[in-house]
């Protein structure tokens, strides 16, 4: 089951203590794509994503990768959305193990299709 973690803008008025706000969201008009690629760049002001397909993940690939998605959120933003993630990667770490990002690390030697 999946957990949502929420990226809260900031408050203008704290709530009374003890007492948590909840953020209303409407995800009638959400668009899912899956990405293997993303790519960040950012100007001193904001910070762009941009989400894409690779479909050569092996080694440099030789056709461009298409980007399907961009997003461009402030630092603030970009922070939070840290933070959120880094919480969701140790939970899921400590229920599933380590999560090996380097491809030849986790090649098995004498594997093949």
């Amino acid at each position: 089951m999946a957990k949502d973690i929420e990226i809260e803008a900031p408050k203008t008025a704290a709530p009374a203590e003890g007492q948590r706000q909840q953020v209303q969201v409407d995800t009638s008009k959400t668009h899912a794509a899956y990405a293997n690629f993303c790519r960040v760049t950012g100007t001193p002001e904001e910070l762009i994503i941009d989400f894409g397909l690779n479909t050569q993940p092996m080694g440099v690939p030789t056709d461009p990768i298409e980007i399907t998605e961009r997003i461009v959120m402030n630092y603030f933003t970009a922070k939070r959305m840290m933070a959120a993630l880094q919480m969701s990667l140790q939970r899921h770490e400590s229920a599933f193990g380590v999560l090996e990002t380097d491809v030849q690390k986790r090649v098995v030697p004498g594997m093949r299709k």
